[in-house]
């Protein structure tokens, strides 16, 4: 693939039959398919994720596991529309190491990252959306081009090229790991007040317009 070609929009349809043949890293050899994003060709919100689970390997589909799950219901909670938003991952492939029969989740490294981002970069041609709300480090690296710390860019607009704006926030997965009730309630609440900003940032552009 030339880099031209590696880098036009395109329509989400033929991206994602592209990606369904993609060797860029090593990932798809253990994988059971690409997970490509999910959702309207004029979304003005992109969700970006890690990479797909277990659940989502098997199923072809972006956060459809318990930490989707946990996402629809937060973006209900904050008055967003899964069905208006664009769900993707940084990752297209599940990265994992086999315990017997189970299926153990593994964080993808900086290279697997890259050679992912193409995808990342074509859909966001393709939507052309307002916000790109990244969740958790991955989605931010990926967003960003460059390790991006979570706490230290959480709660804010972040401009980006094209007068493009970024939110950075936890993934949903991290709130399920939590053991303590009251930090997981504690986080979660922030978790919705960062999804609350991004539909407060995407009622402000519609005013402007």
């Amino acid at each position: 693939m030339t880099t031209a070609s590696r880098l036009s929009a395109g329509s989400l349809k033929t991206l994602r039959e592209e990606a369904a043949d993609c060797r860029a890293c090593h990932l798809w050899k253990g994988a059971t398919q690409t997970v490509f994003g999910e959702g309207p060709q004029n979304a003005q919100v992109m969700l970006v994720g890690e990479q797909p689970g277990d659940k989502e390997d098997l199923a072809g589909k972006p956060f459809v596991g318990p930490a989707g799950q946990m996402l629809d219901r937060a973006l209900e909670e904050a008055g967003v529309d899964r069905k208006k938003v664009y769900v993707t991952n940084a990752v297209k492939h599940f990265k994992f190491i086999a315990r017997g029969k189970i299926r153990l989740h593994q964080k993808p490294n900086t290279p697997e990252i890259k050679a992912c981002r193409q995808w990342y970069e074509r859909e966001l041609k393709s939507i052309k959306p307002d916000l790109v709300v990244a969740m958790g480090a991955t989605a931010a690296q990926s967003v960003f081009g460059k390790i991006t710390p979570i706490n230290k860019n959480r709660g804010r607009p972040i401009d980006l090229d094209d007068g493009l704006k970024a939110l950075v926030t936890v993934h949903p997965s991290y709130l399920l790991r939590l053991p303590d009730a009251d930090a997981k309630a504690r986080e979660y609440q922030r978790f919705v007040d960062d999804l609350k900003l991004a539909a407060e940032l995407l009622r402000k552009s519609a005013r402007a317009a």
